[in-house]
């Protein structure tokens, strides 16, 4: 039985129930666990564990009757992941199902399953528009082999219409057969639920995603599981939706970090993707306009050195629909600027000019709130967080100070608090105080029409209540905006017809960031930017002038820039692969992270250096074949009130480090319970981390 213990519990394997009757392997059961009841999955019996005898088990308390068993492929995705990313199956399985079944009883799952099933207002299919040959090459490949496939397409090529059709196909060719479209952020599923439903009918399309009730997840969850929804749409949990049928999975922007989850069990849910399309004869399209080096580099053709080449299949949509242009990318050296300057001449000149056209601009700038920190020019106190090695964020709509991290916040003091000074002021800019800055800036220029220009922002902090998003991005899509300021929550997946100008105002801080990947999610986010601009063909061609990226940097010159300016994607990646293979960096090394919290950074790197102490004194299976360095602070080394320590984990090999993973697992479980390591609060294995 596969059940949710307590994290670091000696109870991490499966446990065993007595039963009056055989169940199947994947049967949900009620089952007492300590003094609760809890689900659990009838799972098999490992063929090496001995039986327990029946009089020294306990009863379980009832079965779901009425659900079909979760079936073998779900099960093995679900031990796949357990395995792999260092975490118990019974952890793994049931965080992979709705939180409400977790709580419903036999009688109340009966009655729930009695009440009918909403009909689904199927629509009137929309009209297919013609495809290009770029696309209808894409989906004839996906037709006749087996994948797995990179879509390499550039932002406007049409790679959601290439997914619509190999979605119909599949529907068409098989009655039973089901299809799940995972996409990185929940603000983007709505759009994607509209195209859909707008092609297949509201009655074979649900999504699955955390901004759900728990009622609506359980809902969606049930229709994919028996068979009545054939599109889930979905995040990153998505992946773990239970599915027969299942016969195409799509990754939408592959690339994005939010498909790795951060708590708990810390899978990719895009490698998952791949590892369960596999397993269950499923093809899979992973999309990006710039995809991870992980996948770029997997879907390699064959050359002479490497005869093989990856093991993806690289589908290439280089043009944009209706013959549009990608935007033009125009560099500001701010060296050459004012000091002070936050807009360059140059720029202010375009937003005006593209505004008084009665076109759109956006504005990126990846720092929400007023300004990162208050300052006292008196006595140089900053707005540190109490709990936290961060400082809190100036935000001046509500005049707050709110830490980032742990989300305490204060009001924002009248003078200094440690000299008294009144002479306090904000350092450096977000987004509030970029709109401000900009709204100053263009006070006397007039939109197309007459009347003032109208500015929006959208961001995490003016996105907040229930239904703010889709509201801002209605109001862009309808042309009541005239200039966006916002963060990356702009940058994606966004089909704005009307926006001809978009501006990156200060992204240099990833260019000498410590992370090996920084570089890469900064030519990523300003691609996907670039995007957003001159999506509509035929409304740019009226205009008469061509869209625009425009990036403000004092390193202009940089080869991020020069391959942006290219839109050199291929360039770009050959150039990082390059740096990383010299390095023996991912994706030619494979890595984890051991991270400890603890009271203080002493316990915590105390635990981690007695972890790979024992290590080695134990002679693990791969240990000769792992590198262990030495345990370092993380970045923010103490949120609310717990310090925090990791040690990187590598080898040349996967399989030596998945085997010294798991050897390792008991050797921490011990150090735990070492009085010695009193004060540790928790540790955590992080396979394949996107940020050390």
């Amino acid at each position: 039985m596969a059940v949710h213990t307590p994290a670091h519990s000696a109870l991490g394997g499966l446990l065993s129930y007595a039963s009056l009757q055989p169940l199947a392997p994947g049967t949900l059961v009620r089952v007492p666990l300590g003094t609760r009841e809890v689900l659990g999955v009838v799972w098999e019996a490992p063929a090496s564990e001995p039986g327990v005898p029946p009089a020294q088990l306990r009863a379980i308390a009832g079965v779901l009757a009425g659900l079909p068993p979760l079936n073998a492929h779900w099960r093995a995705l679900v031990a796949f992941a357990a395995r792999y990313y260092q975490r118990s199956l019974g952890e793994v399985a049931l965080a992979a199902l709705p939180a409400q079944l977790r709580t419903l009883g036999p009688e109340q799952m009966a009655r729930r399953l009695r009440r009918p099933a909403a009909a689904g207002t199927d629509t009137d299919a929309t009209p297919l528009i013609a495809l290009s040959t770029e696309q209808e090459s894409a989906r004839a490949e996906i037709d006749s082999k087996n994948g797995p496939f990179l879509l390499f397409g550039s932002t406007g090529s049409g790679k959601t219409e290439v997914y619509l059709r190999c979605v119909q196909d599949l529907l068409l060719a098989a009655p039973a057969a089901q299809a799940l479209v995972m996409v990185p952020e929940i603000n983007l599923t709505p759009q994607l639920e509209e195209r859909f439903v707008a092609r297949f009918g509201a009655g074979q399309v649900v999504s699955l995603h955390s901004g759900m009730t728990n009622p609506q997840r359980l809902k969606s969850w049930l229709a994919a599981h028996s068979g009545q929804a054939r599109i889930v749409l979905g995040t990153r949990m998505a992946v773990f939706a239970s599915m027969p049928g299942l016969g195409l999975i799509v990754v939408d922007e592959e690339h994005d970090a939010s498909y790795k989850q951060q708590e708990g069990a810390r899978y990719s849910a895009r490698d998952l993707a791949v590892w369960r399309a596999r397993a269950c004869g499923a093809k899979v399209i992973l999309g990006s306009a710039t995809p991870s080096l992980e996948s770029w580099h997997a879907s390699r053709p064959p050359s002479e050195g490497d005869p093989e080449g990856g093991r993806y299949q690289r589908l290439e949509m280089p043009s944009r629909i209706g013959a549009a242009a990608l935007p033009r990318v125009r560099r500001v050296d701010m060296g050459q600027q004012p000091r002070r300057a936050v807009f360059s001449a140059p720029l202010l000149a375009a937003i005006t000019e593209r505004v008084q056209r009665g076109e759109q601009c956006m504005v990126l700038l990846n720092r929400r709130g007023y300004a990162p920190v208050l300052h006292c020019q008196d006595c140089d106190w900053k707005s540190d967080c109490p709990h936290c090695s961060a400082h809190q964020v100036f935000h001046k709509i509500d005049r707050s100070l709110r830490c980032h991290h742990c989300g305490y916040a204060q009001r924002v003091p009248r003078a200094c608090p440690a000299c008294g000074s009144p002479d306090i002021a904000p350092m450096g800019r977000g987004t509030e105080q970029l709109e401000e800055h900009l709204a100053g800036l263009l006070e006397g220029v007039s939109r197309q029409g007459g009347g003032p220009v109208r500015i929006a922002r959208i961001d995490a902090d003016s996105t907040r209540a229930a239904g703010a998003l889709q509201s801002q991005l209605a109001q862009v899509h309808a042309g009541e905006v005239d200039v966006l300021v916002g963060t990356q929550m702009i940058a994606k997946g966004h089909d704005f017809r009307r926006v001809s100008l978009v501006a990156a105002v200060q992204p240099d801080g990833a260019l000498f960031s410590s992370d090996f990947r920084a570089p890469e999610r900064l030519f990523a986010l300003l691609m996907q930017a670039a995007g957003r601009a001159g999506r509509d063909a035929a409304w740019m061609a009226e205009r008469g002038t061509p869209c625009e990226m425009w990036v403000q940097s004092h390193h202009p010159k940089h080869p991020v820039y020069e391959a942006l300016r290219r839109h050199d994607y291929a360039a770009f990646a050959a150039q990082q692969l390059t740096e990383r293979e010299q390095a023996g960096m991912p994706p030619f090394a494979f890595q984890a992270l051991v991270r400890a919290d603890a009271r203080t950074q002493e316990v915590a790197q105390g635990f981690l250096a007695a972890a790979a102490n024992a290590a080695r004194e134990a002679a693990l299976p791969g240990v000769e074949h792992i590198s262990l360095y030495p345990p370092i602070p993380l970045a923010v080394q103490r949120v609310a009130g717990v310090e925090r320590a990791q040690m990187l984990v590598e080898s040349a090999s996967r399989p030596a480090l998945q085997h010294f993973l798991a050897a390792w697992q008991p050797l921490l479980h011990a150090l735990r319970a070492d009085p010695a390591h009193k004060g540790l609060v928790r540790w955590l294995v992080d396979v394949d981390p996107l940020a050390i």
